[in-house]
């Protein structure tokens, strides 16, 4: 055996192919299950056998979950075929588009007019300052809605587009009137970000890129640090992102990009399509592999899936097929209504379940609940090689968020674990206040988080004093006012001292006692007890930090929580049991059944599927003001990622009626439904139980 390519053993043909290839630009066409962060992981790991330093190479993505799957799946493989030859402290550099923008900004902070301890603002703080801004300017914020000034600002950044640029009176989607006080809007936004030493996520993308863009020797920097390019999901990519990746690979044109015109999800927040399509036109060179063979599904998940992509005109052909089983039909369940949806869904997991939950909360379930675990064989019965299904192995999926309202309660009354995501660990009021904590110590410009701590727990400082703070008016303050203000900065500055000579873990749980935040929740009730355990557990989660030195893993730490991701708290134990109807304890949230919408599915894979609300206008939803016929190719392409996340059963609900808004409306059945063969499709309802029972 060739010990040279013995790490590319269990590659099929193709997969080879664009593994061995080194030279020259690369485009991966990877079908949904196909392999592709394989792939991409033993291209790393042979480029490295060929005498490529590790540190020559850059991996993109999309999420931290992906970036730290990638990561530890090349280190595995670097560690599985090196035999102790190579220096294994030297690695590549995997991360997210923002994550890559945070380091070339650090990097250059002073450039760009920062500091190094700039903040980052999340969503709910960007929204929060043009709030006030809004108020500021004299502007009625329940009039412009400022989430939409907002998305408009990002929208823009996505393109590219800097507020110099930006013409005033454009028109926007967003309403009428919207157009006349975004560029107002955008100004004070900018010149109060730079006040406070701030950015948010769209200026991670677009100062870096400008910065390489308008800077040939900084450019020049990072072309020469890598000279391997992979870049993941690249159908994903906007404009900024593009610009980003193609001034990186400028040099030697060593860029791979990995991507699947079929799971382009994103067009509303930017992503660009025509990028992964017009490959060939920027590198006329390039090689293209097609990576068609599916890992994941049975036959009849991926003939489904076929079929509906089909119906699509923008994108290249391509027909994923599987060595995988026949497996089961689809289940297609018509119910009444949102609440019959969701106790169908409840009584079918358990029924999956089937014994794997733990019987000391099994005697709270309803008689229809207790009927569903009786079908079948019995635990006892079942052959040896058979497995139930755990709770983390079924994922329920909805198009828009106010459908897991219904889903919930369900769980909630069948005793089921579940967890939601898009509830994300880092948004916690609690963990919030403590990470604010951090973050004034390193950045006390960023007035944002001064205001949130600084009264928290209580110290007597109201809205007149901080507004006299914010004003440099101090002197007008008094003496017993000064005095607590004074202690506050104190606590922020020994705060200060302890990030750069302490653990990352010892810092956290140095903030809460230090703070007061401790003995504020540990007197409270519950509710406050479980914030403070939340606390704890992330303490519990800086431990991964505490190898860094000098203040490294807290700043690590901070810009983590600040790029966390809906599918992040996947990866976060929170630790904390939910509770049932009764007070009940039932098993970790994070162990139990996900419930999210398919936008937060990408990416992932489940024994189990649900596709909930398949409903004409609901799925495909209804959009207004934009090209019906791009809008309803998208909307195919996520009901595609939604039916290729499974791996062995699927199934698929609608409702007759709905209430949405207060209306109960009557629904016809989606599209998508009937463009699945008959042949395919299975009833699933009482009638299919009572058929089982009797057999």
């Amino acid at each position: 055996m060739n010990t040279n390519t013995q790490h590319l053993n269990g590659l099929n043909k193709e997969q080879k192919e664009a593994a061995m290839h080194s030279e020259g630009p690369l485009l991966i066409v990877a079908g949904a299950g196909a392999g592709k962060t394989k792939t991409i992981t033993h291209r790393i790991v042979n480029l490295i056998k060929k005498g490529v330093s590790p540190e020559k190479i850059l991996a993109v993505t999309f999420t931290n979950k992906a970036a730290k799957e990638m990561r530890e799946r090349i280190l595995t493989e670097i560690k599985k075929h090196s035999h102790g030859t190579e220096n294994q402290e030297k690695t590549p550099f995997v991360s997210t588009f923002h994550s890559l923008g945070v380091y070339i900004i650090k990097e250059n902070a002073r450039l760009l007019g920062l500091t190094k301890y700039f903040t980052i603002l999340d969503e709910g703080d960007t929204t929060s300052l043009i709030k006030e801004i809004l108020k500021e300017l004299g502007i009625d914020p329940k009039q412009f809605d400022p989430k939409k000034i907002k998305n408009v600002i990002s929208r823009e950044k996505g393109k590219f587009v800097h507020l110099a640029d930006y013409p005033e009176g454009k028109s926007t989607s967003y309403g009428a009137g919207t157009e006349k006080v975004v560029k107002q809007v955008w100004d004070l936004y900018e010149k109060k970000k730079a006040k406070d030493n701030t950015l948010d996520f769209d200026d991670l993308l677009l100062k870096a890129t400008k910065l390489l863009k308008d800077n040939p020797e900084v450019r020049k920097i990072y072309q020469e640090k890598w000279d391997y390019i992979h870049i993941d999901e690249y159908q994903d990519t906007n404009e900024v992102q593009y610009l980003m990746s193609k001034m990186l690979a400028e040099n030697n044109k060593n860029i791979c990009v990995v991507g699947d015109a079929d799971q382009n999800i994103y067009s509303w927040r930017g992503a660009n399509l025509k990028n992964i399509l017009s490959f060939e036109k920027d590198y006329p060179k390039a090689k293209i592999v097609l990576l068609e063979e599916n890992y994941r599904s049975t036959k009849n998940i991926l003939e489904a899936a076929n079929v509906i992509i089909k119906k699509n005109k923008y994108r290249p052909d391509k027909n994923l097929f599987t060595k995988n089983d026949t497996g089961q039909k689809i289940g297609l369940y018509e119910a009444l209504d949102e609440n019959d949806e969701a106790e169908f869904v409840a009584t079918k997991i358990l029924e999956l379940l089937d014994g794997s939950i733990d019987s000391s909360f099994s005697g709270s379930l309803s008689p229809r609940a207790r009927g569903a675990l009786t079908l079948g064989p019995s635990a006892c019965e079942r052959p040896r090689e058979e497995k139930s299904t755990t709770p983390s192995e079924v994922a329920v999926l909805y198009r828009a968020n106010f459908q897991s309202r219904a889903l919930e309660e369900a769980m909630l009354r069948y005793n089921i674990p579940y967890q939601v995501l898009g509830v994300k660990f880092f948004e916690r009021k609690e963990i919030k206040d403590t990470l604010a904590y951090l973050r004034a110590a390193l950045n006390p410009k960023n007035l944002a988080d001064i205001k949130r701590i600084i009264n928290f727990p209580a110290r007597g400082i109201g809205k007149v004093t901080l507004l006299k703070i914010f004003a440099n008016d101090m002197e007008s303050l008094p003496i017993k006012v000064k005095i607590k203000i004074n202690k506050f900065y104190e606590i922020l500055e020994e705060i200060k001292e302890k990030i750069h000579n302490s653990k990352t873990s010892d810092v956290i749980k140095f903030v809460v006692k230090k703070s007061g935040i401790e003995t504020e929740l540990s007197s409270g009730g519950e509710e406050d007890m479980e914030r403070l355990e939340n606390i704890k557990e992330l303490a519990t989660l800086a431990l991964k930090y505490d190898n860094l030195e000098n203040g490294l893993g807290i700043e690590r730490l901070l810009e983590d929580a600040s790029l966390a991701s809906d599918q992040d708290s996947l990866m976060i134990n929170a630790g904390n049991p939910v509770r049932g109807r009764e007070g009940s304890q039932r098993p970790s949230a994070s162990n139990g059944i996900k419930l999210m919408t398919v936008h937060a599915s990408k990416g992932l894979e489940f024994k189990n599927v649900f596709i909930t609300g398949l409903e004409d206008g609901l799925f495909p939803h209804e959009k207004h003001n934009e090209d019906v016929t791009v809008d309803r190719e998208e909307e195919r392409r996520l009901f595609y990622v939604a039916v290729t996340r499974a791996k062995e059963k699927l199934f698929l609900s609608f409702a007759n009626f709905r209430t949405i808004f207060g209306s109960r409306n009557i629904n016809a059945p989606s599209e998508f439904i009937s463009d699945i063969p008959a042949d395919l499709l299975e009833k699933e309802g009482e009638d299919a139980r009572v058929k089982t029972i009797y057999i």
